[in-house]
């Protein structure tokens, strides 16, 4: 028999918390095949750790190394060896819920070939050092539970700022993603966005699950979600936000509810990144900010008006320093409730 759900875990001297993580998914047995692909580690024992795995468990683990590539590049070469129905990507610093994992195995395994849903989403849990309380981002206002769907079932204006699909929350059907020709760009970071983005003009069917699958760790100082972190690399950040610009309207999801959301999505994107920007003050990142929005106006004049039609995408464009402090108070809030970084 093949296997069930193939996960991806990109690892880059990861040898103080991978183990936890791998430990986690292996719990799926034989049904499960996890890939580890050490992103050229330098130094730890990263990969060494890896091949142990493998010689211990040589029907469920494979362990790759590859030049360093980036987690992008990791997660291709994830999706390039995975043979399993369903595609998962877990990082290495974070975790799958025991009890969760295995309603998931079962709800997978219930699918027919050939029936399967081309997208499963399930919640996701803010692991954030020193939280008391853990955020659970779950979706049971804005999807139908325990069955089968499509985009025309989902009220697009039941999301909140917080329910969008993350790589956190999927698992995609993996020949969807093989087909649809999804290769995420080397050396970038914040690419999870592309990976969750672009398969979506593709997806027919989806089924939402409402269990705290995905363990989602928030503390170490040089994680990429960390602000400082995320101001040192906007440049990656805005690079992400002009691929999916593109996509979208490369690819032109007929859809009507799919393009809504995709299109909300991108708003999100552009608003983040405008902030990011704002709350740096320089100069010159509030320069390239003006120019993110130019980048949309240039492409398509339509789409740039949606993304502007917001209470957020309107203040981050206010040319003053009143506009910059209500963005930068709404930042505020948002993080203190939801705590993403």
């Amino acid at each position: 028999m093949g296997k069930l759900l193939s996960f991806a875990i990109p690892c880059y001297n990861s040898a103080e918390y991978m183990e936890h993580c791998i430990n986690t998914v292996l719990a799926g047995g034989d049904e499960v095949e996890v890939i580890i692909v050490d992103d050229g580690s330098t130094k730890d024992n990263t990969y060494e750790i890896a091949k142990r795995y493998e010689k211990e468990y040589p029907d469920i683990v494979k362990a790759v190394h590859q030049e360093n590539g980036g987690h992008g590049e990791a997660v291709n070469t994830g999706l390039k060896h995975a043979t399993g129905r369903f595609f998962k990507v877990v990082d290495s610093d974070d975790w799958v819920d025991g009890k969760s994992y295995k309603r998931m195995l079962a709800t997978l395994r219930s699918f027919e070939e050939g029936s399967e849903p081309d997208m499963v989403i399930a919640n996701y849990v803010y692991e954030k050092v020193g939280a008391k309380r853990k955020k659970v981002i779950h979706y049971e206002n804005v999807f139908p539970v325990e069955q089968m769907f499509t985009w025309d079932d989902i009220n697009i204006g039941d999301f909140k700022v917080d329910q969008y699909i993350l790589m956190h929350t999927v698992v995609y059907r993996t020949q969807l993603l093989k087909d649809c020709g999804l290769e995420l760009p080397k050396h970038t970071f914040y690419v999870d966005n592309i990976f969750v983005f672009e398969p979506l003009p593709y997806v027919k069917n989806m089924y939402y699950i409402n269990t705290n699958f995905y363990r989602y760790f928030i503390g170490r100082e040089d994680q990429s979600v960390n602000e400082s972190v995320m101001i040192s690399r906007i440049d990656q950040q805005l690079s992400v936000n002009k691929r999916m610009i593109d996509s979208f309207l490369s690819e032109n999801p007929k859809n009507i509810n799919c393009r809504k959301y995709m299109i909300n999505y991108l708003r999100i994107m552009m608003e983040v990144s405008s902030i990011f920007l704002i709350v740096s003050g320089t100069k010159e990142h509030l320069a390239k900010k003006k120019a993110l929005w130019q980048y949309a106006k240039d492409k398509d004049e339509v789409l740039y008006k949606k993304l502007r039609h917001s209470l957020l995408g309107w203040s981050v464009n206010i040319p003053t320093s009143a506009g910059r402090w209500i963005s930068k108070q709404g930042y505020k809030v948002a993080n203190n409730i939801i705590g993403f970084n």
